[in-house]
């Protein structure tokens, strides 16, 4: 089983809706739907009313939840039953003495437990960063309570990897979808850009091109990492750009043929071919910062081919995309630039990886690709 100082885990967040009266809870469950939050932590009681709000894991202390979680000292069995199930299981443990800690640490370790809740009752005493190290590699994944979105990130961060999730008890609507961004800003990687001199641009003839509609909408500056080859994907800019032929389509890019390759995340690449309606991509923006697009639609059409030809570090890279002015690469000056006026010297924006790919993923060994 892998562990998991060997995995770059995404970090998650969770609402803890702990108000006295239902219908308060009620608004804070509608904040999470609302800001994605994908789960929340309520009375075995409000399970039901939940359910009827929408489409959200339920945490509680109840067979009939999503996430089975029973409190610290509670018969380990009701989790054992949970998993026979198909529940995911957790422990909460306020820490309030070194005895804590050590439970903690000790139950974190069965194998049928998937999470431990951890409300720090006094942190100077003992420190999440005891638990962080020494649950680095077992299965478990430890949760913070934060009650503020600095205790938040702080969580996030301490020891630099940080905890794995965060079950926040917001004091408003504001702080869920704070909570929300500053999720997606900690799964937010940069990666490193450079760029690769064009030698080539010239037709290649007709051939099935693919569109990326996504459900986010785009700015100046960013795209998909795209390219026929793995060792080096170009930045394809997405259609942000005013122009006099057809109105922007922001949501877009107009990515290349069937069997190109794009970074999605988690360090993977896909077929352009195997998107559908539902899976996730990676937008990436000049500066290499990226974040996650929802793919919305995919379009597969015939279109007239180019062929791009770069050079980078000794090395020809290449890519197909549509002989169009709407479709863009990344030029030096970090403004997008078309296909049709793209020249020999001319610098692009790409990813370089020395990696071969295995089923999508990075691997060490020797591939072939021209």
């Amino acid at each position: 089983m892998l562990k998991k100082g060997m995995v770059n885990f995404m970090k998650f967040g969770w609402i803890l809706a702990n108000d006295e009266d239902w219908e308060e809870r009620k608004e804070t469950v509608k904040d999470a739907l609302e800001s994605s939050i994908p789960a929340v932590m309520v009375p075995k009681d409000d399970i039901e009313k939940v359910k009827e709000l929408g489409n959200i894991k339920i945490i509680s202390n109840d067979l009939d939840a999503d996430i089975v979680v029973i409190n610290k000292d509670e018969d380990l069995d009701i989790l054992l039953n949970a998993k026979k199930l198909g529940k995911e299981t957790g422990v909460y443990v306020p820490i309030e003495s070194k005895e804590d800690e050590e439970y903690a640490s000790d139950v974190s370790k069965y194998d049928y437990i998937d999470y431990i809740i951890l409300e720090g009752k006094d942190w100077t005493i003992i420190p999440l960063e005891n638990l962080i190290a020494d649950l680095f590699n077992e299965n478990v994944k430890i949760v913070s309570v934060a009650n503020s979105i600095e205790d938040a990130k702080t969580a996030y961060e301490i020891l630099e990897k940080g905890v794995d999730g965060v079950l926040l008890i917001p004091n408003d609507t504001n702080d869920v979808k704070d909570f929300s961004r500053l999720i997606e800003k900690m799964n937010s990687e940069k990666l490193k850009l450079d760029y690769a001199v064009i030698k080539k641009v010239e037709p290649v003839g007709s051939g099935d091109r693919v569109c990326i509609d996504t459900c986010s909408m785009m700015e100046l500056g960013e795209g998909m990492l795209i390219g026929s080859y793995s060792r080096g994907l170009f930045l394809v800019h997405s259609e942000t750009v005013e122009n006099p032929y057809v109105a922007t389509r922001p949501f877009r890019v107009n990515a290349g043929p069937v069997h190109a390759y794009i970074l999605c995340p988690g360090n993977r690449t896909r077929y352009l071919s195997e998107l559908k309606a539902g899976d996730s991509v990676l937008i990436v923006d000049k500066e290499g910062m990226t974040r996650e697009g929802i793919v919305g639609r995919v379009k597969i059409e015939k279109r007239p081919l180019m062929l791009i030809e770069a050079e980078y570090n000794g090395d020809i890279i290449r890519t197909i995309l549509q002989n169009a002015e709407t479709i863009r690469l990344v030029g030096e000056d970090g403004k997008p630039i078309s296909v049709v006026d793209l020249k020999e010297g001319d610098k692009v924006l790409i990813k370089a990886d020395e990696n071969a790919r295995h089923f999508g993923m990075a691997i060490k060994e020797t591939i072939i690709e021209k």
